[in-house]
């Protein structure tokens, strides 16, 4: 299976500064600026927002 440069892997990091990440996969042509998302944070034990970095 070929990669799809339409459909990236991006690296999703925690804004409550613990280091933690998610990696997914997103759609540029629906999202072209960086996406955040609102996931849990196991370290800090909640959910806080994460924020897609290149």
């Amino acid at each position: 299976m070929a990669r799809n440069e339409l459909r990236p892997v991006i690296k999703l990091w925690s804004t409550a500064g613990t280091g933690h990440t998610y990696v997914t996969r997103k759609n540029r042509r629906n999202d072209p600026d960086r996406l955040t998302l609102r996931k849990y944070d196991p370290i800090v034990r909640r959910h806080v927002l994460y924020r897609e970095e290149r």
